[in-house]
């Protein structure tokens, strides 16, 4: 890992801080930039989370899918799990907690923002950091390739649908309109920009030039996704600074799911006798989150003071700590898969 994944989570917590300070400091700044908008999509914001989806989508090779029927038990958990199993939990305990456990700590519309926030998490598996846990773990690199490529197709088909069924059980209004746009504009556009920028460096450049172009746009990735973190604060910050326990009342249920998807995911992979390079990787893709995209769509469906937007983003800040520890898990019992 680089020097930005390693602290990732540190780097996220330096932005909240940042964005809170900017927050009370200057108001009236972030209150111009919400009006940037059209069609309820910030503007600058599109443009932020373009930085961050983008470089993601160029590493998607469409072409590993005629490798699809290799191995096919270890694809199926993988999509059982991130299809038919985790969206339908992650909406449950945000229930759990946000309607029951914390229904003193919380009023009833943030409630609602809060599963929303987590809903929209549960609903997008990981495209970009897979990779790295995938590679700590030894797992198969050309397998977790086809694995992450098939999530992508489906997600352009399923996230709309089932995040808006999600949301309706949740008694939350979804507006369909705006949901179906974000699909198009931060999965199926940036998905169709990475498969042409794939083809024309393969076909007209060096076969480095994919990487080379990546590592350019990386330091561009890490400031889309910290900028949105600031962003998002500093139009919290009001809310954060009366009441600063919200941060942790979300991490508890978040870290609950991550924990309990990966359980799940490792025993069923047991059971099936899957090798480790496989079963590794596979669980990895079914815990981690694409927090990019329910990022860029919480904004969209809620706004930027929202609290499904907050509730995204303190997915971010769990996501590192919670999967590293997950990674050390999975290479300490490597042997029961021997």
């Amino acid at each position: 890992m680089g020097l930005f994944e390693r602290y990732l989570s540190l780097w996220v917590a330096l932005s909240i801080a940042l964005g809170v300070v900017l927050g009370v400091a200057s108001p009236s700044t972030f209150e111009l930039i919400a009006q940037f908008e059209y069609a309820q999509v910030n503007l600058l914001v599109a443009v932020l989370i373009w930085l961050m989806i983008y470089p993601m989508m160029i590493q998607i090779d469409f072409s590993s899918i005629k490798d699809v029927g290799q191995k096919p038990k270890g694809l199926m958990l993988t999509l059982v799990i991130n299809w038919l199993i985790k969206p339908f939990t992650m909406a449950a305990l945000g229930w759990l907690f946000f309607k029951v456990f914390f229904a003193q700590l919380v009023d009833p519309q943030s409630a609602n923002e809060y599963i929303a926030g987590m809903i929209l998490l549960g609903v997008a598996p990981c495209t970009a950091m897979v990779f790295v846990w995938s590679q700590m773990t030894k797992g198969d690199a050309n397998y977790t390739l086809v694995q992450v490529s098939i999530n992508d197709i489906i997600m352009i088909f399923a996230f709309a649908p089932i995040t808006a069924f999600l949301l309706g059980v949740s008694d939350i209004q979804v507006p369909w309109q705006t949901l179906l746009m974000s699909v198009v504009l931060y999965v199926l556009l940036p998905l169709i920009a990475g498969v042409i920028t794939r083809k024309k460096l393969n076909a007209n450049v060096s076969p480095q030039a994919i990487n080379t172009l990546l590592i350019q746009l990386k330091p561009w990735s890490i400031i889309g996704l910290l900028a949105t973190v600031v962003l998002l604060f500093a139009f919290q910050a009001p809310t954060l600074l009366v009441k600063p326990q919200v941060i942790v009342l979300i991490a508890i249920p978040l870290m609950i799911q991550t924990y309990g998807i990966f359980g799940l995911a490792y025993w069923l992979a047991k059971k099936l006798k899957l090798a480790h390079n496989v079963a590794a990787p596979a669980c990895m893709i079914g815990t981690s989150n694409f927090f990019e995209l329910a990022v860029a769509v919480a904004i969209s469906l809620f706004g930027l003071n929202s609290g499904a937007a907050l509730a995204t983003v303190v997915g971010v800040l769990v996501e590192v700590p919670v999967m590293l520890s997950l990674v050390y898990f999975a290479n300490r019992t490597r042997h029961w898969f021997d």
